[in-house]
């Protein structure tokens, strides 16, 4: 295969000529360059590549609220709206003046002053599973490409601290979004395989299985070693370098006790696990932040089920408790250990709910506009970004696209969305397409 340098010119020359000068008679004269070579070469060289700079992020936990959470009844109550759209649901006061939550979040409110709200998140995805790519890749779902999630995208650009994988999901992958899409298979998350919140929780393939010591452990992987090297040989795909970086992971968590003893929820303080909760909120959140303190970069955790087109009121008061203790337990947690400014804490759902009340009183699918929740790892403190109109129907003040979001996201853990990665083909492909970072969301 032909060498740019062989050609006399860098790639950087290549980037600076016109493809129709490389077209030009007798430009290729003399070599074996053919035209579809060129044209991956000039596609290589126009990636654009930015070094990752130090971000005041450090590690996100994304709680992400599957199914579509009405924000009229949790972080942009109406209460001055017509009962048809506002509900039933009453509002409280948080530690910030003039801004109110929905009744169920009262612990949350009064941890207002160390969060900022977007009120006017938007996008135009009604289905669930159009609307869930949004929120985990920050690109509208195209028919051509797989687009990674963020957490594939941080695996990738940072790789692992401490033996720990980069990105884990409490407690399983949660749909096929938040996988590594066009990336290789080596950058997927980490799964649990079981609930924290289950009684004999434990991590699946996390110990060695019985019967099986150290020794014979180092003499299985070497021989296992063995064997990679002949196939990698053999043949170069992505199935076999994911599969090499997969044993690769395991190995360091299985051999490594400080990796083990970060999924240890046992070794956390009875009355801090009733704090939290003892519940799956609490014991989900609980074990994020042991993951981050231990050096995870991206935690994504589900809890609960929000597409709540019967009954909100009901679902509200059954769900929303355990998520108001453990979120703010989460963060004061955070807070307290020195954690909070490097640790973001985003709290997103796939879209809102409809302005009006049903007749079944639930609320359907509505993308115009939502609400996310954003704390700590650089973003300001105490402060409510956009509105939306009186009966929350459509952002009426700063709409907020999910191309700027995750933009602002990624430039708090120190990446340049602009940044590209390859595609299969050799696509070079932006991490985001085209958002900015909202410098107002920024401490």
């Amino acid at each position: 295969m032909l060498k740019s340098h062989e050609l006399g010119c860098t790639p950087q020359h290549f980037k600076r000529l016109s493809r129709r000068g490389f077209l030009q008679i007798g430009m290729l004269a003399g070599t074996t360059l053919t035209l579809p070579r060129l044209l991956e070469m000039e596609a290589r060289a126009d990636l654009k590549k930015y070094s990752n700079f130090e971000g005041k992020a450090k590690s996100i936990i994304h709680i992400y609220l599957p199914g579509g959470m009405a924000h009229q009844e949790s972080f942009d109550p109406k209460p001055y709206a017509p009962i048809e759209y506002r509900g039933e649901m009453k509002q409280v006061q948080t530690n910030v003046d003039g801004v109110l939550f929905g009744e169920t979040l009262a612990k949350t409110a009064q941890i207002a002053n160390r969060m900022t709200i977007v009120r006017s998140m938007t996008h135009g995805e009604a289905a669930h599973e159009r609307g869930t790519h949004n929120m985990f890749t920050g690109y509208r779902p195209s028919p051509a490409l797989q687009f990674p999630s963020i957490g594939s995208v941080i695996s990738h650009e940072f790789g692992s601290r401490n033996n720990l994988p980069p990105y884990v999901c409490i407690p399983n992958m949660p749909n096929i979004y938040a996988g590594s899409g066009y990336l290789s298979s080596a950058f997927a998350p980490f799964s649990l395989g079981s609930d924290p919140a289950d009684g004999g929780f434990k991590v699946r393939d996390l110990n060695l299985p019985g019967g099986v010591d150290d020794s014979r452990f180092a003499t299985r992987r070497s021989a296992l070693e063995a064997v990679n090297a002949h196939f990698v040989q053999k043949e170069k795909s992505d199935k076999i370098s994911a599969m090499n970086s997969f044993y690769d992971s395991a190995y360091s968590l299985i051999s490594s006790p400080q990796a083990r003893e970060a999924f240890n929820l046992e070794a956390e303080p009875a009355a801090l696990r009733d704090e939290y909760g003892r519940n799956t909120a609490g014991a989900r959140m609980l074990l994020s932040r042991r993951l981050v303190e231990a050096g995870v970069r991206l935690v994504n955790l589900t809890y609960g089920g929000w597409d709540m087109h019967d009954n909100i009121v009901a679902g509200f008061r059954n769900q929303m408790p355990q998520f108001d203790q453990a979120f703010t337990r989460l963060i004061l947690d955070l807070e307290q250990r020195g954690l909070l400014d490097s640790t973001l804490v985003m709290v997103s759902s796939e879209f809102g709910r409809t302005p009006k009340i049903n007749g079944t009183a639930g609320r359907d699918h509505w993308p115009k506009v939502f609400s996310v929740a954003l704390a700590g790892g650089g973003i300001k403190k105490g402060f409510v970004y956009g509105t939306s109109n009186p009966t929350a129907s459509e952002p009426d003040e700063n709409p907020l696209g999910i191309e700027d979001l995750f933009t602002t996201v990624y430039h708090c853990l120190g990446v340049v969305a602009d940044k590209e990665l390859m595609a299969p083909g050799d696509r070079p492909i932006e991490i985001v397409d085209g958002g900015k970072v909202v410098n107002e969301l920024l401490a």
